[in-house]
């Protein structure tokens, strides 16, 4: 009995080498390719993630940089190291240099700082919370130029539900408040206290705002001039 077990085990192993070795003689062609396809991909992953990092090293010390050349006042300089950055580096980098170029032209020129911001918030290749982050910053720099009806249209539209509704209803409350116009001041201010998310800090700045807002136009009155006091008597 041993013996017929032992003559079958080797049958099915003689079997089982016959089918490898008429696998191998089908298909070790395809068999090498797709070998060499995989070690060929595992390599080029590994030197792509290489590169990548390295890419990422070299514009996070180009962002360092032309962020010194800012803070030190080299205008040219700085501007032509985000240029750079804009035009060659990763794609966080490129935006955190369009951001950053943005916040630099608005020192010198506000307009140009807000063209730029909005520039940025047109880039449909961007997500929705950093074009309105943009939008943001261009509203709240035409806010203090000459004709600030554009920045107020865009922080309505943000304030109607965006990641950045609050600081758009504080800053259209606040606009309200320096014209006197109460009512719309205190209109916003109630939708910031009104909503759930409305963050604590925020509260407490808003209910500075309400107090304000219920005290209403402050009226001065010119004084009177106070009568003069008799002339002493006159003593002989």
């Amino acid at each position: 009995m041993a013996e017929n077990n032992e003559f079958i085990r080797e049958v099915n192993e003689d079997y089982r080498r016959d089918k490898v070795a008429e696998i191998w003689r089908r298909y070790s062609g395809v068999i090498i390719a797709v070998a060499i396809l995989v070690v060929a991909g595992v390599g080029g992953w590994r030197y792509w993630q290489t590169a990548q990092r390295n890419a990422a090293e070299a514009a996070s010390q180009q962002f360092d940089e032309a962020n010194r050349l800012a803070r030190d006042g080299k205008v040219a300089e700085a501007d032509k190291a985000f240029d750079a950055l804009e035009a060659q580096g990763p794609a966080g980098y490129r935006l955190l240099a369009q951001f950053r170029s943005a916040a630099e032209t608005a020192k010198r020129d506000p307009a140009a700082g807000a063209a730029a911001f909005e520039a940025i918030s047109g880039d449909t290749a961007l997500g929705d919370g950093l074009r309105d982050l943009a939008r943001l910053r261009a509203a709240l720099i035409r806010l203090d130029l000459p004709d600030p009806a554009p920045a107020l249209a865009s922080l309505q539209s943000l304030a109607a539900g965006t990641p950045f509704r609050f600081t758009a209803r504080e800053m259209l409350g606040l606009t309200a408040l320096k014209h006197g116009q109460y009512d719309e001041a205190g209109r916003w201010f109630d939708q910031l206290n009104m909503d759930p998310e409305t963050p604590q800090n925020l509260r407490q700045r808003i209910e500075v705002y309400v107090a304000l807002v219920a005290g209403g136009p402050v009226t001065v009155t010119e004084a009177k001039p106070e009568p003069a006091a008799p002339p002493p008597p006159i003593t002989r």
